[in-house]
């Protein structure tokens, strides 16, 4: 097998300095004062050779890898993979390369990944956090290295995110079925104390309480398959008194909401009118088209990639976190008109 070539190989055979030759790979020969002439020398014989530099060994040189390290709740899923892409699309016009990886909301997973990133140090992360991660981030903000929360935080450690209003965007959601006339609205999200979930469930809370009416609750726990998911909304839709509406909390929910409904037959808006949460494609394409709440995808990627930008530029320590709030739209289809009665043709 072929010796990779090195710094010190270069010199020897071109009969320089190993200093000079690091000088023109880091492009500081006109600040050294290197001819033009050995610079082409220098440049045309590593052409020859293939000479790829040792990725890590700069690093610890320059003390930056130029890369990012992304961490999302699962990459599959449309919402975290189309800001996935934009922020790698972002990184990459900015000088960064993006390793990204899904935690699967697992605590013990995601400390693996901190560190594997740490090992290869990486330059800043952007994380979904799960819950349990507090100390292992904390490590990273007091080593001066940059981290910014998106989709949801963490109360107990102090860092930059960039979320939206979860709390709002349920709440008005409750209140336009509500306008409807629907009274009997159940609620179908995950069994979780993250952030984002929480605030979800209280905007509902919120909404039918102010409403008088009663609570109707479904949690399912986190990495079920999806036929597990169709079954415990199935027996919920059962279970429960007369449900006029049913409100999903994430897409992937939704989704599934829809296979049960069809399961038990009930007609959409007629039945049982529908709202879920992050708007997807397949939405809009249903029929009925399902009413949905959109995210700020692109919005939500362009303030995560440059508050790290700009953090990674400026230093990470002692500098006051950034909070970001960003609204959301509810964009109304068909799943929660009101029925109307056919007209008559007496054609």
């Amino acid at each position: 097998m072929k010796k990779r070539s090195s710094i010190t190989d270069i010199a020897n055979v071109l009969k320089i300095s190993p200093t000079t030759v690091s000088f023109i790979l880091n492009g500081k020969a006109r600040e050294k004062r290197i001819s033009v002439e050995l610079v082409e020398k220098v440049e045309k014989y590593i052409a020859e050779v293939g000479y790829k530099p040792n990725s890590l060994a700069r690093s610890l040189r320059t003390g930056k890898t130029n890369i990012i390290g992304l961490m999302v709740e699962s990459i599959s899923n449309p919402f975290f993979a189309t800001i996935a892409r934009r922020i790698e699309e972002l990184a990459y016009k900015n000088g960064y390369k993006i390793i990204y990886s899904s935690t699967d909301n697992n605590t013990v997973r995601t400390k693996e990944l901190i560190q594997m990133f740490r090992e290869r140090h990486v330059d800043g992360y952007i994380i979904s956090p799960p819950e349990g991660i507090e100390e292992d981030v904390s490590s990273l903000i007091n080593a001066g290295i940059p981290v910014v929360f998106f989709d949801r935080y963490l109360t107990d450690v102090a860092v930059d995110s960039v979320t939206i209003d979860n709390f709002s965007s349920s709440y008005d959601a409750v209140k336009h079925l509500i306008s409807t006339g629907c009274r009997n609205i159940g609620f179908v999200t995950l069994d979780s104390l993250q952030t984002q979930m929480q605030d979800r469930l209280s905007g509902y809370e919120k909404a039918i309480e102010e409403a008088g009416l009663t609570l109707h609750v479904k949690e399912i726990g986190f990495n079920q398959s999806t036929e597990n998911i169709v079954r415990h909304i199935v027996t919920f839709l059962k279970r429960s008194v007369k449900l006029d509406a049913i409100f999903f909390a994430t897409n992937y929910l939704g989704i599934s909401g829809l296979k049960a409904i069809r399961t038990l037959e009930l007609d959409v808006p007629n039945d049982l009118s529908v709202i879920t949460f992050d708007d997807h494609e397949l939405f809009e394409l249903h029929k009925p088209s399902i009413t949905a709440i959109f995210q700020p995808v692109d919005e939500i990627s362009d303030k995560v990639i440059n508050i790290l930008l700009n953090k990674m530029k400026s230093g990470a320590k002692h500098k006051k976190e950034q909070n970001l709030v960003l609204p959301t739209e509810l964009v109304i289809r068909d799943s929660t008109i009101a029925a109307t009665v056919p007209m008559v043709n007496n054609d």
